[in-house]
């Protein structure tokens, strides 16, 4: 008898397998409430996951029921105020006192949003489903090393689920046509003798009876042999290879200068934590090159990068350098898939802003399997936007979008970063 012990985390009270049928069933209403919360929450805060309100009407099933009809008679407990045959007056719309933030009925009835708890866990899958990173590339073999299993010949042992049936039976007839070819041939000579002798008309009983007692022990031996033994059995052999892994560099480019007020700079570090959770999520052991600029560019750790007050002017120029020389001598774009997320204003020196176009076609886009710029500002497109809009129809591995709200954080990062069709 085999005992079987599901050991998965399963909260008190709860049915693990309910609760992934009802994701799987519900997934987009529960996706939708996962995208409209996030603007409403910090980004980094995903250790007890999330409270999602899904419809009640979502959520309903169909029932067949008898409809309302004819004459029912119903008692209520602890009435004291009306009688049998009286009106009772519908509430009106609009005069509840109630302090929920939906609506009022005008029916003086409802009812409220199913509320479901997600976990960390199902939060972020929910979050980062279906995004990857674009024209991703196998380079080469590295330390993280992707073994594919291939087929590689016959063994003598093996699970049952990997028998070669055909392989083995024909092992079996070899077997038995190896051990038994000898005594057939014997057999069919004896065969031949004694129909010779009883064809003779002279008496042969004697030597009759000794042919027939010989092809009998013959018989007797030949069935003997097995039609499947052990040794005949063949299972398929596995074995692992390594192959090209894929080594990825992303590259987060932030504007601190003196333009970028707080909220400005609030939305970018929301942007870059959100684009952090969903590396370290979805993908293993890319590395992140941090660099925050103002007139000079630096390369800074990740408390730095999100918590340092410090600020300038404005030259981006300098950062694209920066990154220029980092890949050149670090991050050789034949062994690396090199990504970039610059995330600014759009306010720049206008002479620096074409310096900053002629970097990306002459260095950068070359080299770089996407790129991405993020202008967060709810004024009119500034001089950085306008030169590098000229890009976008030129290079495929290109792309600018414009943020103005917090509310536009999610849908933006899903644009840059969907899937791919294959």
């Amino acid at each position: 008898m085999a005992h079987f012990i599901d050991r998965r985390e399963n909260s008190k009270g709860k049915s693990t397998v309910n609760r992934q049928r009802f994701i799987r069933r519900y997934k987009q209403q529960i996706k939708k409430a996962v995208s409209d919360a996030i603007s409403k929450r910090s980004v980094t805060d995903v250790e007890t996951g999330e409270s999602v309100n899904i419809p009640t009407r979502d959520i309903r099933e169909p029932i067949f029921h008898t409809g309302k009809g004819g004459e029912r008679d119903m008692v209520h407990p602890g009435n004291d105020q009306f009688s049998q045959g009286d009106r009772i007056q519908r509430p009106l719309g609009g005069q509840s006192g109630g302090s929920g933030e939906g609506e009022a009925s005008d029916s003086g009835e409802g009812e409220d949003d199913f509320v479901f708890q997600i976990s960390k866990d199902e939060y972020l899958d929910l979050l980062f489903e279906d995004l990857a990173l674009p024209n991703l590339k196998k380079t080469q073999l590295d330390k993280l090393v992707e073994y594919k299993t291939y087929r590689s010949g016959f063994k003598t042992d093996g699970v049952p689920s990997n028998l070669d049936i055909i392989r083995s039976l024909r092992g079996s007839m070899a077997r038995r046509i190896a051990l038994t070819g000898g005594k057939r041939r014997q057999l069919r000579e004896l065969e031949e003798e004694l129909e010779a002798l009883k064809k003779d008309k002279h008496d042969h009983q004697l030597d009759i009876t000794r042919l027939e007692a010989e092809i009998a022990e013959l018989k007797a031996r030949i069935a003997k042999v097995p039609f499947l033994d052990a040794i005949d059995l063949r299972f398929r052999n596995f074995e692992k290879r390594p192959l090209p892994t894929s080594k990825a560099v992303m590259f987060c480019l932030m504007d601190v200068s003196g333009s970028m007020d707080q909220a400005t700079k609030d939305m970018a570090k929301r942007f870059y934590i959100l684009l952090y959770l969903f590396l370290t999520r979805t993908y293993k052991n890319v590395e992140v090159v941090y660099i925050r600029h103002h007139t000079q560019a630096k390369e800074v750790d990740e408390h730095e990068f999100f918590y340092s007050q410090e600020t300038g002017g404005t030259i981006v120029s300098s950062a694209l350098k920066l990154m220029d020389e980092i890949i050149q001598a670090r991050y050789p774009s034949n062994e690396w898939n090199i990504y970039a997320a610059q995330a600014s204003d759009g306010d720049n020196w206008a002479d620096d802003s074409p310096q900053c176009t002629e970097l990306l076609v002459n260095k950068l886009l070359p080299v770089v399997r996407y790129y991405a710029y993020i202008e967060i500002t709810q004024r009119q497109h500034q001089s950085l936007w306008r030169q590098y809009e000229s890009l976008t129809g030129v290079f495929d591995n290109f792309a600018i979008k414009h943020i103005r709200d917090v509310e536009d954080i999610y849908p933006v990062f899903r644009e840059l970063f969907k899937k791919q069709a294959a």
